[in-house]
Protein backbone atom coordinates (compact mmCIF):
# COMPACT_ATOMS: atom_id res chain seq x y z
CA UNK A 1 0.00 0.00 0.00
CA UNK A 2 1.38 3.46 -1.21
CA UNK A 3 2.10 5.43 2.21
CA UNK A 4 0.15 8.91 1.57
CA UNK A 5 2.30 12.02 1.08
CA UNK A 6 0.69 15.86 1.31
CA UNK A 7 -0.25 15.99 -2.19
CA UNK A 8 -2.02 12.94 -2.15
CA UNK A 9 -3.84 14.85 1.04
CA UNK A 10 -4.85 17.73 -1.17
CA UNK A 11 -8.43 19.30 -1.55
CA UNK A 12 -9.36 20.94 -4.51
CA UNK A 13 -11.93 23.39 -5.12
CA UNK A 14 -14.57 22.93 -7.94
CA UNK A 15 -12.17 25.64 -9.79
CA UNK A 16 -9.07 23.44 -9.05
CA UNK A 17 -10.58 19.87 -10.05
CA UNK A 18 -12.25 21.21 -13.51
CA UNK A 19 -8.07 22.67 -13.93
CA UNK A 20 -7.20 18.87 -13.12
CA UNK A 21 -9.45 17.69 -15.73
CA UNK A 22 -8.49 19.77 -18.35
CA UNK A 23 -4.46 19.11 -17.21
CA UNK A 24 -5.57 15.20 -18.13
CA UNK A 25 -7.33 16.25 -21.05
CA UNK A 26 -4.20 17.62 -22.37
CA UNK A 27 -1.58 15.08 -21.12
CA UNK A 28 -3.58 12.83 -23.64
CA UNK A 29 -6.30 11.24 -21.93
CA UNK A 30 -10.11 11.83 -23.92
CA UNK A 31 -12.34 13.51 -21.82
CA UNK A 32 -14.70 11.32 -22.33
CA UNK A 33 -11.74 8.48 -21.56
CA UNK A 34 -12.34 10.45 -17.75
CA UNK A 35 -16.22 10.06 -17.93
CA UNK A 36 -16.31 6.25 -18.65
CA UNK A 37 -14.24 5.84 -15.73
CA UNK A 38 -16.15 8.17 -13.42
CA UNK A 39 -19.22 6.46 -14.77
CA UNK A 40 -17.39 2.51 -14.10
CA UNK A 41 -16.28 3.85 -10.68
CA UNK A 42 -20.25 5.04 -9.60
CA UNK A 43 -21.29 1.37 -10.94
CA UNK A 44 -18.89 -0.65 -9.07
CA UNK A 45 -20.10 1.26 -5.75
CA UNK A 46 -23.62 0.22 -6.79
CA UNK A 47 -22.71 -3.27 -7.83
CA UNK A 48 -21.26 -3.53 -4.03
CA UNK A 49 -24.05 -2.64 -2.59
CA UNK A 50 -26.73 -4.84 -4.68
CA UNK A 51 -26.81 -7.85 -6.90
CA UNK A 52 -27.95 -8.53 -10.17
CA UNK A 53 -32.06 -8.47 -10.83
CA UNK A 54 -32.08 -5.17 -8.69
CA UNK A 55 -33.85 -2.69 -9.33
CA UNK A 56 -31.73 0.92 -9.72
CA UNK A 57 -33.06 4.98 -10.77
CA UNK A 58 -30.47 6.37 -11.93
CA UNK A 59 -31.10 10.45 -11.83
CA UNK A 60 -29.39 12.31 -14.52
CA UNK A 61 -28.83 15.79 -14.43
CA UNK A 62 -28.01 17.97 -17.56
CA UNK A 63 -23.73 18.31 -16.85
CA UNK A 64 -21.06 16.16 -17.01
CA UNK A 65 -22.52 14.58 -13.83
CA UNK A 66 -25.44 13.49 -15.54
CA UNK A 67 -22.77 11.99 -18.08
CA UNK A 68 -21.42 9.74 -15.64
CA UNK A 69 -24.73 8.60 -14.76
CA UNK A 70 -25.74 7.72 -18.45
CA UNK A 71 -22.26 5.75 -18.07
CA UNK A 72 -23.15 3.87 -14.85
CA UNK A 73 -26.33 3.13 -16.18
CA UNK A 74 -25.37 1.48 -19.29
CA UNK A 75 -22.55 -0.73 -17.35
CA UNK A 76 -25.37 -1.38 -14.34
CA UNK A 77 -28.01 -2.71 -17.41
CA UNK A 78 -24.66 -5.15 -18.84
CA UNK A 79 -24.30 -6.33 -15.31
CA UNK A 80 -27.72 -7.68 -15.11
CA UNK A 81 -29.64 -4.90 -13.01
CA UNK A 82 -32.78 -3.74 -14.09
CA UNK A 83 -31.90 0.20 -14.76
CA UNK A 84 -34.23 2.90 -14.61
CA UNK A 85 -32.78 6.59 -16.12
CA UNK A 86 -34.26 9.60 -15.43
CA UNK A 87 -33.41 12.95 -16.65
CA UNK A 88 -33.51 16.77 -15.60
CA UNK A 89 -33.87 18.63 -18.67
CA UNK A 90 -33.75 17.06 -22.38
CA UNK A 91 -32.15 14.09 -24.24
CA UNK A 92 -31.47 16.67 -27.37
CA UNK A 93 -30.10 19.06 -25.40
CA UNK A 94 -26.94 17.09 -24.35
CA UNK A 95 -23.66 18.21 -25.33
CA UNK A 96 -20.12 17.03 -25.27
CA UNK A 97 -18.73 14.27 -23.24
CA UNK A 98 -22.64 13.81 -21.95
CA UNK A 99 -24.07 13.83 -24.78
CA UNK A 100 -21.68 11.21 -26.00
CA UNK A 101 -22.47 9.35 -22.62
CA UNK A 102 -26.35 9.67 -23.48
CA UNK A 103 -26.25 8.35 -27.15
CA UNK A 104 -24.82 5.64 -25.88
CA UNK A 105 -28.06 4.50 -23.83
CA UNK A 106 -30.64 2.46 -25.51
CA UNK A 107 -33.32 2.39 -22.99
CA UNK A 108 -36.35 4.87 -22.64
CA UNK A 109 -35.52 8.39 -20.77
CA UNK A 110 -38.46 9.24 -18.29
CA UNK A 111 -38.92 12.73 -17.01
CA UNK A 112 -37.50 13.47 -13.58
CA UNK A 113 -41.08 13.94 -12.70
CA UNK A 114 -42.19 10.26 -13.72
CA UNK A 115 -39.00 8.79 -11.07
CA UNK A 116 -40.55 6.49 -8.59
CA UNK A 117 -37.50 6.08 -6.51
CA UNK A 118 -39.83 4.76 -3.57
CA UNK A 119 -39.96 1.78 -6.74
CA UNK A 120 -36.48 0.76 -6.54
CA UNK A 121 -33.31 -0.95 -4.56
CA UNK A 122 -30.86 1.60 -5.49
CA UNK A 123 -30.49 5.35 -6.54
CA UNK A 124 -27.85 7.01 -8.32
CA UNK A 125 -28.15 10.48 -7.60
CA UNK A 126 -26.18 12.04 -10.89
CA UNK A 127 -28.31 15.46 -10.81
CA UNK A 128 -25.96 18.01 -9.84
CA UNK A 129 -22.21 18.40 -9.31
CA UNK A 130 -20.14 19.95 -6.87
CA UNK A 131 -20.13 23.71 -8.41
CA UNK A 132 -23.70 23.64 -8.68
CA UNK A 133 -24.25 27.33 -6.95
CA UNK A 134 -28.59 27.89 -6.81
CA UNK A 135 -30.78 26.05 -4.60
CA UNK A 136 -32.72 22.93 -6.33
CA UNK A 137 -36.16 24.10 -7.46
CA UNK A 138 -39.23 22.73 -8.87
CA UNK A 139 -39.97 19.71 -9.97
CA UNK A 140 -36.23 18.37 -9.02
CA UNK A 141 -36.31 19.35 -5.58
CA UNK A 142 -39.83 17.15 -5.49
CA UNK A 143 -37.81 14.28 -6.22
CA UNK A 144 -35.04 14.92 -4.07
CA UNK A 145 -37.09 14.86 -0.94
CA UNK A 146 -39.20 11.47 -2.50
CA UNK A 147 -35.53 10.11 -2.48
CA UNK A 148 -34.73 11.01 1.19
CA UNK A 149 -38.18 9.57 2.45
CA UNK A 150 -37.88 6.81 0.43
CA UNK A 151 -35.25 5.22 2.72
CA UNK A 152 -33.33 3.73 -0.40
CA UNK A 153 -29.48 3.26 -0.87
CA UNK A 154 -28.32 5.94 -2.20
CA UNK A 155 -25.02 6.42 -4.47
CA UNK A 156 -24.25 9.60 -5.29
CA UNK A 157 -21.66 11.02 -8.01
CA UNK A 158 -19.01 13.27 -6.71
CA UNK A 159 -21.11 15.17 -3.98
CA UNK A 160 -24.51 14.66 -3.15
CA UNK A 161 -26.86 17.12 -5.34
CA UNK A 162 -27.54 20.34 -3.16
CA UNK A 163 -23.74 20.12 -1.44
CA UNK A 164 -21.71 22.78 -2.77
CA UNK A 165 -18.09 20.93 -3.23
CA UNK A 166 -16.22 24.21 -1.66
CA UNK A 167 -18.02 24.63 1.54
CA UNK A 168 -20.05 21.58 1.98
CA UNK A 169 -23.18 24.32 2.67
CA UNK A 170 -26.32 23.17 1.71
CA UNK A 171 -29.05 26.11 0.52
CA UNK A 172 -32.13 24.30 -0.26
CA UNK A 173 -33.60 20.68 -0.87
CA UNK A 174 -30.50 18.07 -0.64
CA UNK A 175 -29.93 14.75 -1.48
CA UNK A 176 -28.60 12.52 1.08
CA UNK A 177 -26.52 9.94 0.20
CA UNK A 178 -25.07 6.13 1.53
CA UNK A 179 -22.27 6.71 -0.32
CA UNK A 180 -20.52 9.13 -2.46
CA UNK A 181 -17.97 8.24 -4.92
CA UNK A 182 -15.88 11.36 -6.34
CA UNK A 183 -12.65 11.51 -8.28
CA UNK A 184 -8.89 12.26 -8.10
CA UNK A 185 -9.11 14.24 -4.71
CA UNK A 186 -11.50 15.18 -2.20
CA UNK A 187 -12.94 18.38 -2.01
CA UNK A 188 -13.34 20.45 0.84
CA UNK A 189 -17.13 20.02 0.81
CA UNK A 190 -16.82 16.16 1.46
CA UNK A 191 -14.96 17.01 4.87
CA UNK A 192 -16.88 20.57 6.18
CA UNK A 193 -20.70 19.89 7.59
CA UNK A 194 -23.27 19.72 6.63
CA UNK A 195 -21.99 17.86 3.73
CA UNK A 196 -19.63 15.56 5.39
CA UNK A 197 -22.72 14.12 7.56
CA UNK A 198 -24.82 14.27 3.45
CA UNK A 199 -22.22 11.99 1.99
CA UNK A 200 -21.99 9.13 3.89
CA UNK A 201 -19.08 6.77 2.99
CA UNK A 202 -16.70 8.81 1.05
CA UNK A 203 -15.33 6.44 -1.66
CA UNK A 204 -12.32 7.97 -3.96
CA UNK A 205 -11.61 6.64 -7.41
CA UNK A 206 -8.51 6.84 -9.35
CA UNK A 207 -9.57 7.66 -12.86
CA UNK A 208 -6.50 8.67 -14.73
CA UNK A 209 -5.59 11.83 -13.19
CA UNK A 210 -1.93 12.11 -11.56
CA UNK A 211 -0.28 13.83 -9.55
CA UNK A 212 2.37 15.10 -11.73
CA UNK A 213 -0.95 16.58 -13.94
CA UNK A 214 -2.19 18.46 -11.71
CA UNK A 215 0.57 19.20 -9.25
CA UNK A 216 3.67 18.78 -11.68
CA UNK A 217 6.20 22.14 -12.54
CA UNK A 218 4.23 25.22 -13.86
CA UNK A 219 1.08 24.29 -11.37
CA UNK A 220 -0.54 25.51 -8.75
CA UNK A 221 1.08 23.94 -5.36
CA UNK A 222 -1.56 22.21 -3.40
CA UNK A 223 -2.74 24.78 -0.49
CA UNK A 224 -5.94 23.01 0.97
CA UNK A 225 -5.62 19.29 2.60
CA UNK A 226 -7.09 16.81 4.47
CA UNK A 227 -5.53 16.76 8.23
CA UNK A 228 -4.14 13.52 8.16
CA UNK A 229 -0.70 12.36 9.83
CA UNK A 230 1.44 12.34 6.43
CA UNK A 231 0.96 16.22 6.21
CA UNK A 232 3.00 16.98 9.74
CA UNK A 233 4.30 13.30 10.63
CA UNK A 234 8.27 14.77 9.21
CA UNK A 235 7.85 18.08 11.73
CA UNK A 236 7.43 15.50 14.93
CA UNK A 237 9.68 16.85 17.54
CA UNK A 238 12.83 14.04 18.09
CA UNK A 239 15.27 14.76 20.72
CA UNK A 240 18.61 13.11 20.54
CA UNK A 241 19.77 10.81 23.83
CA UNK A 242 21.61 14.13 25.05
CA UNK A 243 19.26 16.33 25.61
CA UNK A 244 17.48 17.65 28.75
CA UNK A 245 14.57 19.33 30.15
CA UNK A 246 14.99 22.53 28.56
CA UNK A 247 16.24 21.63 25.34
CA UNK A 248 12.59 19.35 25.04
CA UNK A 249 10.95 23.35 25.92
CA UNK A 250 9.45 24.99 28.67
CA UNK A 251 5.86 25.72 28.38
CA UNK A 252 4.73 28.94 30.66
CA UNK A 253 0.69 28.64 31.20
CA UNK A 254 -0.95 32.28 31.95
CA UNK A 255 -3.44 31.14 34.80
CA UNK A 256 -5.86 33.08 36.29
CA UNK A 257 -7.17 33.39 40.35
CA UNK A 258 -8.66 31.22 42.19
CA UNK A 259 -12.00 30.35 40.54
CA UNK A 260 -10.31 28.89 37.59
CA UNK A 261 -7.44 26.77 39.02
CA UNK A 262 -8.13 23.59 37.00
CA UNK A 263 -8.53 24.85 33.44
CA UNK A 264 -4.89 26.28 32.96
CA UNK A 265 -3.47 22.75 34.51
CA UNK A 266 -5.31 20.93 31.77
CA UNK A 267 -3.23 22.53 29.25
CA UNK A 268 -0.22 22.12 31.47
CA UNK A 269 -0.61 18.44 31.63
CA UNK A 270 -1.41 18.44 28.10
CA UNK A 271 2.42 20.10 27.18
CA UNK A 272 4.28 17.89 28.98
CA UNK A 273 2.54 14.72 27.87
CA UNK A 274 2.89 15.92 24.30
CA UNK A 275 6.35 15.92 25.08
CA UNK A 276 7.49 19.49 26.88
CA UNK A 277 10.47 19.00 29.18
CA UNK A 278 8.90 21.40 31.70
CA UNK A 279 5.75 23.12 31.98
CA UNK A 280 5.03 26.04 34.69
CA UNK A 281 1.52 27.84 35.95
CA UNK A 282 2.10 31.35 36.40
CA UNK A 283 -1.07 32.54 38.42
CA UNK A 284 -1.65 35.63 40.94
CA UNK A 285 -0.68 34.60 44.30
CA UNK A 286 -3.70 34.02 46.33
CA UNK A 287 -4.04 31.24 43.64
CA UNK A 288 -0.49 29.79 44.44
CA UNK A 289 -1.21 27.62 47.25
CA UNK A 290 -4.22 25.79 45.57
CA UNK A 291 -1.91 25.20 42.74
CA UNK A 292 0.77 23.81 44.58
CA UNK A 293 -1.66 21.58 46.53
CA UNK A 294 -2.00 19.87 43.36
CA UNK A 295 -0.86 17.05 41.01
CA UNK A 296 1.14 16.36 38.77
CA UNK A 297 4.15 16.82 40.97
CA UNK A 298 6.04 17.12 37.49
CA UNK A 299 4.03 20.48 37.23
CA UNK A 300 6.07 23.67 38.47
CA UNK A 301 4.01 26.88 39.86
CA UNK A 302 4.88 30.49 40.55
CA UNK A 303 2.91 33.73 40.73
CA UNK A 304 2.71 37.10 39.57
CA UNK A 305 1.17 39.74 40.65
CA UNK A 306 0.37 42.26 37.62
CA UNK A 307 1.03 42.11 34.05
CA UNK A 308 4.38 43.55 34.47
CA UNK A 309 5.42 40.72 36.76
CA UNK A 310 4.17 38.10 34.25
CA UNK A 311 6.22 40.04 31.46
CA UNK A 312 9.42 39.99 33.91
CA UNK A 313 8.93 35.88 34.11
CA UNK A 314 8.68 35.38 30.36
CA UNK A 315 12.12 37.71 30.08
CA UNK A 316 13.95 36.12 32.39
CA UNK A 317 12.83 32.42 32.26
CA UNK A 318 14.27 29.66 29.84
CA UNK A 319 10.74 29.47 28.57
CA UNK A 320 9.79 28.24 25.04
CA UNK A 321 6.34 29.01 24.32
CA UNK A 322 3.30 30.34 26.25
CA UNK A 323 -0.35 29.10 26.39
CA UNK A 324 -2.67 32.18 27.88
CA UNK A 325 -6.49 32.03 28.50
CA UNK A 326 -7.78 29.18 29.98
CA UNK A 327 -9.39 30.53 32.96
CA UNK A 328 -7.33 33.36 32.56
CA UNK A 329 -9.95 36.32 33.30
CA UNK A 330 -11.72 38.81 31.85
CA UNK A 331 -10.63 42.13 33.98
CA UNK A 332 -7.45 44.43 33.49
CA UNK A 333 -4.84 42.34 34.97
CA UNK A 334 -5.94 39.44 32.06
CA UNK A 335 -5.50 42.29 28.94
CA UNK A 336 -1.90 43.14 31.10
CA UNK A 337 -1.26 39.28 30.83
CA UNK A 338 -2.45 38.97 27.21
CA UNK A 339 -0.19 42.33 26.22
CA UNK A 340 2.89 40.86 27.63
CA UNK A 341 2.55 37.79 26.07
CA UNK A 342 1.96 39.72 22.79
CA UNK A 343 4.93 41.79 23.07
CA UNK A 344 7.39 38.71 24.50
CA UNK A 345 9.60 37.12 21.73
CA UNK A 346 8.01 33.37 22.12
CA UNK A 347 5.81 30.97 20.09
CA UNK A 348 1.65 32.13 21.70
CA UNK A 349 -1.31 29.96 21.95
CA UNK A 350 -4.29 32.37 22.84
CA UNK A 351 -7.27 30.52 23.57
CA UNK A 352 -10.49 31.00 25.66
CA UNK A 353 -10.39 34.25 27.94
CA UNK A 354 -7.55 35.71 26.18
CA UNK A 355 -9.69 35.62 22.86
CA UNK A 356 -12.53 37.40 25.14
CA UNK A 357 -9.72 39.79 26.18
CA UNK A 358 -8.52 40.56 22.18
CA UNK A 359 -12.02 40.83 21.38
CA UNK A 360 -12.59 44.05 22.79
CA UNK A 361 -8.96 45.15 21.38
CA UNK A 362 -9.29 44.16 18.15
CA UNK A 363 -6.54 46.99 17.28
CA UNK A 364 -4.56 45.10 19.83
CA UNK A 365 -4.51 41.68 18.05
CA UNK A 366 -3.85 43.11 14.60
CA UNK A 367 -0.68 44.98 15.79
CA UNK A 368 0.98 42.89 17.58
CA UNK A 369 0.21 39.22 15.87
CA UNK A 370 1.18 41.44 12.43
CA UNK A 371 4.68 42.51 13.49
CA UNK A 372 5.39 39.41 16.50
CA UNK A 373 8.85 38.13 15.64
CA UNK A 374 7.48 34.13 17.07
CA UNK A 375 4.46 32.21 15.67
CA UNK A 376 1.07 32.53 16.93
CA UNK A 377 -1.82 30.07 17.25
CA UNK A 378 -5.43 31.15 17.99
CA UNK A 379 -8.06 28.52 18.76
CA UNK A 380 -11.38 30.10 18.73
CA UNK A 381 -14.87 28.30 18.64
CA UNK A 382 -17.51 29.61 16.77
CA UNK A 383 -18.54 32.19 19.14
CA UNK A 384 -14.84 33.26 20.10
CA UNK A 385 -14.37 33.46 16.11
CA UNK A 386 -17.42 35.91 16.05
CA UNK A 387 -16.33 37.76 18.62
CA UNK A 388 -13.06 38.50 17.45
CA UNK A 389 -13.84 39.18 14.01
CA UNK A 390 -17.84 40.36 13.92
CA UNK A 391 -20.46 38.46 11.62
CA UNK A 392 -19.59 40.86 8.56
CA UNK A 393 -18.24 38.95 5.08
CA UNK A 394 -15.61 37.10 4.75
CA UNK A 395 -16.24 36.14 8.68
CA UNK A 396 -19.63 36.04 8.77
CA UNK A 397 -21.19 32.84 10.44
CA UNK A 398 -22.93 32.32 6.84
CA UNK A 399 -19.94 31.91 5.10
CA UNK A 400 -17.69 29.04 4.63
CA UNK A 401 -15.66 27.78 7.59
CA UNK A 402 -12.36 27.62 5.37
CA UNK A 403 -12.92 30.97 3.95
CA UNK A 404 -13.36 32.65 7.30
CA UNK A 405 -10.44 30.68 8.98
CA UNK A 406 -8.26 31.32 5.76
CA UNK A 407 -9.51 35.45 6.08
CA UNK A 408 -8.37 35.47 9.98
CA UNK A 409 -5.22 34.02 10.01
CA UNK A 410 -4.50 36.48 6.93
CA UNK A 411 -5.38 39.41 9.16
CA UNK A 412 -3.65 38.34 12.31
CA UNK A 413 -0.78 37.11 10.56
CA UNK A 414 -0.99 34.06 12.51
CA UNK A 415 -2.11 30.38 12.11
CA UNK A 416 -5.84 30.06 13.21
CA UNK A 417 -7.76 26.85 14.41
CA UNK A 418 -11.52 27.20 13.79
CA UNK A 419 -12.61 24.68 16.25
CA UNK A 420 -15.94 22.40 15.91
CA UNK A 421 -16.71 18.68 14.34
CA UNK A 422 -15.10 19.93 11.22
CA UNK A 423 -11.83 22.00 13.12
CA UNK A 424 -10.17 24.13 9.93
CA UNK A 425 -6.84 25.17 10.21
CA UNK A 426 -5.37 27.93 8.39
CA UNK A 427 -1.76 29.52 7.92
CA UNK A 428 -0.92 33.06 6.99
CA UNK A 429 0.98 31.99 3.75
CA UNK A 430 -2.77 30.29 2.58
CA UNK A 431 -2.70 26.96 3.54
CA UNK A 432 -5.25 25.04 5.29
CA UNK A 433 -6.11 21.64 6.48
CA UNK A 434 -9.65 20.72 7.38
CA UNK A 435 -9.78 17.91 10.62
CA UNK A 436 -11.86 14.71 10.91
CA UNK A 437 -10.98 13.09 13.82
CA UNK A 438 -12.78 13.83 16.87
CA UNK A 439 -16.56 12.86 18.32
CA UNK A 440 -19.02 14.51 20.37
CA UNK A 441 -17.61 13.21 23.49
CA UNK A 442 -15.28 16.08 23.10
CA UNK A 443 -17.71 18.29 23.95
CA UNK A 444 -16.85 18.69 27.56
CA UNK A 445 -15.75 21.33 29.66
CA UNK A 446 -11.84 21.45 29.65
CA UNK A 447 -11.40 19.95 26.14
CA UNK A 448 -10.47 23.14 24.79
CA UNK A 449 -7.61 23.70 27.21
CA UNK A 450 -6.19 20.15 26.86
CA UNK A 451 -5.96 21.35 23.03
CA UNK A 452 -4.18 24.48 23.41
CA UNK A 453 -1.63 22.76 25.84
CA UNK A 454 -0.62 20.09 23.11
CA UNK A 455 -0.58 22.90 20.65
CA UNK A 456 1.86 25.08 22.99
CA UNK A 457 3.56 21.83 23.88
CA UNK A 458 4.48 20.71 19.99
CA UNK A 459 5.50 24.77 19.61
CA UNK A 460 7.78 24.65 23.15
CA UNK A 461 9.86 21.76 20.93
CA UNK A 462 10.19 23.80 18.11
CA UNK A 463 7.86 22.05 15.86
CA UNK A 464 6.41 24.75 13.21
CA UNK A 465 3.11 26.24 13.56
CA UNK A 466 1.03 25.49 11.31
CA UNK A 467 1.97 22.32 11.39
CA UNK A 468 1.54 21.88 15.52
CA UNK A 469 -1.34 23.03 15.41
CA UNK A 470 -2.43 20.52 12.70
CA UNK A 471 -0.69 17.66 14.82
CA UNK A 472 -2.52 18.85 17.78
CA UNK A 473 -6.45 18.97 16.45
CA UNK A 474 -5.68 15.32 14.86
CA UNK A 475 -4.10 13.63 18.27
CA UNK A 476 -7.23 15.38 20.21
CA UNK A 477 -9.39 13.46 18.06
CA UNK A 478 -8.28 10.91 18.18
CA UNK A 479 -7.82 10.73 22.29
CA UNK A 480 -11.37 11.61 21.76
CA UNK A 481 -12.05 8.57 19.67
CA UNK A 482 -9.84 6.10 21.92
CA UNK A 483 -11.81 7.15 25.12
CA UNK A 484 -15.14 7.20 23.87
CA UNK A 485 -18.30 7.97 25.91
CA UNK A 486 -17.65 8.89 29.74
CA UNK A 487 -14.26 10.63 28.47
CA UNK A 488 -13.63 13.72 30.41
CA UNK A 489 -10.75 16.24 29.47
CA UNK A 490 -8.62 14.79 32.51
CA UNK A 491 -8.53 12.01 30.80
CA UNK A 492 -7.24 13.24 27.43
CA UNK A 493 -3.56 14.39 28.33
CA UNK A 494 -2.90 10.63 29.33
CA UNK A 495 -4.14 9.09 25.97
CA UNK A 496 -1.25 10.87 24.24
CA UNK A 497 1.65 8.65 24.72
CA UNK A 498 -0.17 6.13 23.29
CA UNK A 499 -1.15 8.25 20.12
CA UNK A 500 2.37 9.52 19.82
CA UNK A 501 3.90 5.93 19.42
CA UNK A 502 1.34 5.06 16.98
CA UNK A 503 2.79 8.12 14.47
Amino acid sequence: MTEPTPDSLALLSVAEMAAADEAAIASGIAGFTLMERAGRAVADAVSRRGRPGERVLVLCGPGKNGGDGFVAANLLAGRGFSVTLALAGERGRLTGDAGQAASGWQGSVLAIAEAAPEEHDIVVDALFGAGLNRPIEGAVAVLVERVNAGGRPVVAVDVPSGVSGDSGMTGGPTIRADETVTFFRLKPGHLLYPGRALCGVVTLADIGITAEMAFGPGKPAAMTFSNEPALWQGQLPRHEAGTHKYRRGAVAVAAGGLSGVGAPRLGARAALRIGAGLATIICRPEALAAHAGRGPDALMQMAASDGAAFAAVLAKRKLSAVLAGPALGLDDMAGEVVTAALRSNLPLVLDADALTVLAARPELLVELTGRRPAPTVLTPHEGEFLRLFGDRHPYASGASRLVRARAAAAVTASVVVLKGPDSVIAAPDGRAAINATGSAVLATAGSGDVLGGIVAGLLAQGMPAFEAACAAVWLHGKAGEALGLGLIADDLPEALPALLRSV
